[in-house]
């Protein structure tokens, strides 16, 4: 399996989506956060995506070089449309103008529809903890249905992502990000691709069945049917995945999963962040000092094993320090993947 310097790869990614037709600036953005999900540990959201969004773009779904239309400005109310331009820059686009409003108002709600897959979104919490702003997204997610509702036995919404950030004063900020299905979808390509089987208690098969065998929820079978991801949580998961998808799909306007046809590779994405000043809400002392606090009353509970007492945010950080100095693994397949979706544009890796 072939391993990358970060800055080598990042650039071999740009290459990519440059000779799609992206602008220079665009190409790096999206490849720096491409990037930048591989080296905090999360490579479900990582360059692996390069495929996938080569099809959605030959297919139509992706659009290249757009804007962010402003559809309202309320000052603390923003109503963004990423007009299925890349949800990298619309994403980065929709917090820029989000944090600005939040330092002048004290806080400011960002509703973003029609972005083609955000990636990573604590990526968006870590921009505004870097702003000393709370920050609550919730995310829906329309691809193809593969998380199961639960007590269902087939796909019936998206994975529906939910995440919070919190600034720590010179500590790296409580990011918690996760997928409403057990694991994200683009974990079980990983695994697939890997040849790994799932644990138990995560997958369904297309009739509804206990498996662990990633490949039902990454490709059809001879049917054309998916299988699904189960929710995290049994019912309190299934019930906030739901929340992410009337939420970040029908308030944003976005649009909810529905029995419609929709094109093969497109992932298309809703959001809604909530961004909070702490200054205006108690004193930036207070606030620091009632953080700190608790986190170090966390940090000093008893280890039930030998793994340490960690909180979220964490583990990237810990992981993003190691592959800055040993380099990017990527996985066999994904990485003929990779050169494959490379050569349709001219790029030779």
């Amino acid at each position: 399996m072939p391993t990358l310097a970060h800055d080598v790869i990042e650039q071999q990614i740009a290459n990519i989506v440059r000779a799609m037709g992206s602008s220079a600036s665009e190409a790096q953005t999206v490849a720096h956060n491409l990037v930048l999900s591989n080296l905090k540990g999360h490579d479900s959201h990582g360059v692996g995506m390069i495929p996938r969004y080569v099809e959605a773009f030959i297919e139509g779904s992706l659009k290249l070089n757009q804007s962010v239309k402003v559809n309202s400005d309320l000052g603390s109310l923003l109503v963004l449309d990423a007009q299925q331009g890349y949800g990298q820059v619309a994403g980065e686009k929709a917090m820029r103008m989000g944090i600005e409003r939040a330092e002048r108002h004290g806080s400011c709600i960002v509703s973003l529809a029609n972005a083609h897959h955000l990636g990573r979104i604590g990526h968006f919490a870590e921009i505004a903890a870097l702003h000393g702003l709370v920050s609550i997204h919730l995310v829906n997610v329309l691809s193809s249905p593969v998380v199961a509702v639960w007590g269902g036995a087939d796909g019936r919404h998206g994975t529906n992502p939910f995440c919070v950030g919190v600034p720590l004063k010179q500590q790296t900020p409580f990011i918690l990000d996760f997928a409403t299905s057990r694991a994200a979808q683009g974990k079980m390509r990983v695994a697939h691709n890997q040849g790994k089987k799932i644990p138990e208690g995560f997958l369904l098969d297309p009739q509804g069945r206990p498996t662990q065998d990633p490949s039902v929820v990454v490709k059809p079978n001879a049917d054309g049917k998916m299988g699904a991801l189960m929710p995290f949580g049994e019912h309190k998961g299934s019930g906030l995945a739901i929340a992410c998808e009337l939420i970040g799909g029908a308030l944003t306007g976005s649009g909810t999963w529905k029995p419609r046809p929709i094109k093969s590779r497109a992932i298309w994405n809703g959001m809604l962040s909530i961004l909070i000043n702490p200054q205006q809400t108690t004193t930036q002392e207070q606030f620091d000092a009632e953080v700190a606090s608790f986190m170090q009353w966390v940090k000093e509970s008893p280890k039930a094993n030998e793994d340490p007492v960690q909180i979220a945010g964490e583990p990237e950080q810990q992981k993003m320090q190691m592959r800055m100095q040993q380099g990017i693994t990527i996985d066999e397949q994904t990485w003929g993947d990779i050169v494959e979706a490379a050569k349709r544009f001219g790029v030779s890796l």
